[in-house]
């Protein structure tokens, strides 16, 4: 028998191993791939509620058995049996887009849920950096109370998942230093640091640029063009940050990690061009992800990289910069692919990631582009419940072919928030 050559099979002679090849479109299965290799007794079960009496499979592509599959007799007259069939197929396709609708009505309310809260911490940072210089107490008082609230949502879950949100989330001059708070407190959270120094690391994260503002607009954000001079104008913002963080009565341990924000574990950062023995739990933490963040999200959006390849830099070009320990934590949280990564899966479909459970990275949550389904009936697929769909490559968005990138409209600027896994896992699509 040729390699693609196919046979039926009673529902009663499914098994593991077989490779079926359903004859239905997309929208009238669950799987994501018509032709796969059935791995699991739950697939079995999902292939004999799809209303057909018999399914078809490639012999050639199977795992071997004894004996062949039994093609299923037909117990009504062929008209008859076809209508049945006709009838079966179109109620299922009825349920399923019913299933997805539904299951995309929560997508939307989950993601608008973490964008509102991302949005909030935005709020709160302006509040904050707009009162620092004169009423610095109070403005305290607004720091806190976002930390505290963001803490006690990450004692709350057992496992978490980081979410892509859509870049018009939030107070554009906020978006940094609220991503890099949110990570931060993420990454340090899997270190397993403890609640005081957690606390510390989320506050000094919030306010570690706050002293931008007492730069000229030109030179708040670091430019490769930049002369000498300006480069050094650039740098204060660390003194300027350290001497607010102060009269807003921030702990010393908060002040200490502010004023290390930028110190590298090889010692070319600055201010003080400290190596890592010198450096504080927080700085190791917080460097990391401000630099990560950084790439992501630069001053000209033309010289952004996706997640996955600012990640790539760090690691590959940039890793004797960075804590070993903290560098190892963030790839095992954030995963090879983080959200935001513009990926090939090995259908050869393209995907952009949107979640990832930080506790299981390998297999993140993708939406995929499906030229058959309009993209306001897209569904994020789950890599870790889909064992024959697995991410093949990244890509750059330019690479896209016009029609994916305008189907997955990859973001320009990377933000993210994070929610309950078990939320993200049941709000996805799976095999």
């Amino acid at each position: 028998m040729k390699q693609d050559e196919f046979d039926f099979v009673a529902l009663r002679d499914l098994r593991i191993g077989l490779y079926v090849d359903l004859d239905v479109g997309w929208m009238a299965h669950p799987f994501p791939s018509s032709r796969f290799k059935i791995s699991t007794e739950r697939q079995i079960e999902v292939l004999k509620g799809l209303g057909a009496d018999r399914i078809r499979y490639v012999p050639a592509r199977s795992d071997p058995m004894e004996g062949a599959p039994k093609t299923a007799p037909s117990e009504l007259p062929p008209a008859q049996a076809t209508k049945v069939r006709a009838l079966d197929a179109n109620q299922k396709a009825q349920q399923l887009r019913q299933q997805r609708a539904e299951i995309r009505a929560f997508q939307q309310q989950s993601l608008a849920i973490c964008e509102r809260r991302f949005t909030e911490c935005a709020q709160q940072y302006r509040k904050t950096a707009d009162l620092a210089g004169s009423r610095p107490l109070e403005a305290a008082a607004h720091c806190n109370s976002v930390i505290q609230g963001l803490t006690a949502a990450l004692h709350g879950q057992d496992e978490v998942a980081i979410r892509l949100l859509t870049e018009s989330a939030g107070d554009k001059a906020a978006l940094h230093p609220v991503n890099v708070t949110v990570v931060a407190l993420l990454l340090g959270r899997s270190m397993g640091l403890p609640d005081a120094e957690l606390l510390d690391l989320g506050l000094a994260a919030f306010v570690h640029d706050i002293g931008k503002m007492e730069l000229p607009e030109r030179v708040r954000r670091m430019d490769d063009g930049f002369s000498g001079a300006e480069v050094r104008v650039y740098q204060e913002h660390v003194a300027h940050s350290v001497r607010l963080a102060r009269a807003m009565g921030l702990s010393p341990g908060v002040v200490r990690t502010i004023a290390q924000h930028h110190e590298m574990a090889d010692g070319s950062g600055f201010p003080e061009h400290l190596q890592q023995e010198a450096l504080c739990a927080g700085a190791r933490i917080l460097a990391l992800v401000n630099r990560y963040d950084g790439l992501c999200n630069p001053l000209r959006a033309s010289t952004a990289m996706t997640p996955h390849e600012a990640l790539a830099l760090i690691f590959s070009q940039q890793k004797t910069r960075f804590d070993g320990a903290a560098l190892s934590a963030f790839i095992r949280m954030i995963g090879v692919y983080p959200p935001g990564s513009v990926v090939q899966l090995n259908d050869e479909r393209h995907a952009l990631v949107v979640s990832v459970n930080t506790s299981r990275p390998l297999k993140p949550r993708v939406m995929v582009h499906e030229p058959g389904v309009p993209r306001h009936e897209a569904i994020i697929l789950d890599l870790e419940h889909a064992p024959n769909a697995s991410i093949r490559r990244s890509l750059k968005p330019a690479s896209l072919p016009v029609a994916a990138l305008e189907y997955l409209q990859p973001r320009p600027r990377i933000c993210y928030f994070f929610e309950a896994a078990a939320n993200a896992a049941s709000l996805a699509a799976s095999a």
